[in-house]
């Protein structure tokens, strides 16, 4: 499939004593109340970068193709002497390269195919069609040209980074621009290879909680201005409470990554309690995920897919599953990078305009629902909304805590929502 015709995917209480809570280290400072922002002293940024193309997927998963290690970090900036459960986040299909020439290029392509296709010009429309190509092709490298910085992705979820770090979570954002610009749509191979890129990341961190060795004991450095991360990790992670978030195509590589199949793969002293996925994408049958809670979020004004996970095993489902359906959420605006404010290349708001301003045409809902106008939420409306489910979530699968519970079940309002723009649906022992 021509990357020029992708879109990103084409892109998609009973519990309490089971999780249990004596081995969870007391918080390390005070515990910010729901939907207020941390502090930013509460928290600390790293990065670590061991290669454009550090990772290749096992060949037994049929996946050609090789892709960076690297990650965003987000800890408490006083880890104390308790551990700490981790989360990890992997971003979905995104172009990789910021070359705003070549999205400009693409741009005025696109519109001189069209104009020549309605005149019915075709050897005009496949000049200009090539065009596009070319410029497709810079925006999908990997790694980048010289001088053209990495669409950095994995540091669109800050705003979730920053609010689990002030929550005592220590959290790790990592890139997949390599699988981006290698995959080939939406095949079965392109999510086991994000799935066994979450397990590689996870290994080396399991590493260095053990010992404080291996690839990332000197790879750490400050965000800020690049200097060594000082910040001793041994034995202060809990690779036994791991959650996952995963964004559309990341979506589907987490959802891959605890189907029950899989769950046996996961190395020894690692354990997955619980994954969160925001519009996930996927395209395989037959694999159920029953056995690890998880959440699914998606926005009416999706334009790229419905989140049908929760649908899927509802029925079989040992354990809680939620489902929040924003009213006027899209796709994009779960990344901050991917959001029209961010001015980053290639952000873009994905949710067809409706009728009037401010709405937004409802995409995929169920076959006997017309489609109508919703109010559009707004890229801080989304985004708050998420963060607050999405802490609440992990506090309450991660760190035991069930009185949680309430608001992500809906029977509890979070503080500041708009009013009716979110529908809950439980299954399981959510319920």
């Amino acid at each position: 499939m021509k990357k020029t015709t992708v879109r990103r995917g084409l892109l998609l209480a009973a519990l309490g004593c089971a999780l249990g809570t004596a081995a969870i280290a007391a918080p390390v400072q005070a515990t910010p109340a729901l939907s207020v922002a941390p502090a930013a002293s509460t928290v600390r940024q790293a990065r670590y970068d061991l290669g454009d193309q550090a990772f290749t997927p096992p060949a037994a998963l049929g996946y050609k193709g090789r892709s960076e290690l690297a990650g965003t970090v987000y800890y408490p900036a006083r880890l104390g002497t308790g551990r700490h459960p981790v989360v990890l986040m992997q971003h979905g299909h995104w172009e990789t390269c910021a070359d705003a020439g070549a999205q400009d290029r693409h741009a005025a392509a696109q519109k001189a195919r069209d104009r020549a296709l309605e005149r019915g010009d075709k050897a005009e429309a496949a000049r200009q069609e090539a065009l596009m190509e070319k410029a497709a092709a810079a925006l999908w490298a990997w790694p980048c040209a010289r001088g053209t910085a990495p669409i950095p992705s994995s540091t669109g979820y800050d705003y979730l980074g920053r609010a689990l770090a002030a929550r005592g979570f220590v959290v790790v954002s990592v890139g997949t621009n390599g699988i981006n610009a290698t995959d080939s749509g939406q095949a079965d191979t392109v999510y086991r290879a994000r799935a066994a890129l979450i397990e590689h990341h996870l290994r080396l961190w399991q590493q260095l909680s053990a010992s404080g060795g291996g690839p990332l004991r000197t790879a750490l450095t400050d965000a800020r201005d690049g200097s060594p991360v000082r910040a001793d990790f041994r034995d202060r992670l809990d690779l036994g409470r791991v959650g996952l978030l995963g964004h559309s195509m990341g979506g589907g590589g987490v959802m891959q990554e605890i189907a029950d199949p899989h769950r046996a793969d996961l190395p020894a002293g690692i354990g997955i309690k619980a994954a969160f996925a925001l519009a996930p994408t996927a395209t395989w049958d037959g694999e159920p995920v029953t056995k690890t809670p998880f959440a699914v979020m998606w926005g009416t004004c999706d334009a790229v897919n419905t989140g049908e996970f929760f649908e899927r095993n509802r029925a079989a489902t040992r354990v809680p599953l939620f489902k929040y359906t924003l009213t006027g959420g899209n796709h994009d605006f779960f990344n901050r990078q991917w959001s029209p404010s961010s001015g980053q290349v290639a952000a873009r708001d994905d949710a067809a305009p409706g009728g009037r301003p401010g709405t937004c045409r409802t995409q995929f809902l169920d076959r006997d629902t017309p489609q109508r106008d919703d109010a559009a939420l707004s890229e801080e409306q989304q985004r708050r909304i998420t963060g607050d489910r999405v802490t609440a979530f992990f506090q309450r699968f991660l760190q035991g805590r069930t009185d949680r519970m309430p608001y992500l079940t809906g029977e509890r309002p979070f503080p500041g929502e708009p009013k009716d723009a979110v529908t809950t649906s439980v299954a399981g022992q959510g319920k």
